[in-house]
């Protein structure tokens, strides 16, 4: 990954920021969460193989059930509505014991 400058990393930040405001806010209503429930969306930086430079995990966290995290193999901002509906149908499965 590159160097970056102050000020593009600023740019950078603030523009995934927003992107993962944008897909948390399509997931929760996708999701149906209830007023105790909370969804956390953050990029990482992804070191597998094959893998993009930057992942998308979602937490999960319905009020009386276990944190389930959700892992999307791209950034936020190239999300899609089908990638929205992939992680919801993920989520409505029980979760593994």
């Amino acid at each position: 990954m590159p160097i970056l400058g102050l000020k593009a990393w600023r740019a950078r930040t603030a523009a995934q920021a927003a992107a993962c405001a944008r897909l948390k806010a399509d997931l929760a209503a996708g999701l149906a969460l209830g007023d105790g429930d909370a969804l956390h969306v953050n990029a990482v930086a992804c070191p597998d193989p094959g893998c993009p430079d930057t992942e998308t995990v979602v937490l999960v966290m319905r009020a009386g059930r276990p944190t389930r995290a959700l892992r999307l193999r791209k950034a936020p901002g190239d999300a899609t509505q089908e990638d929205v509906r992939a992680l919801a149908a993920e989520e409505a499965e029980p979760a593994p014991r």
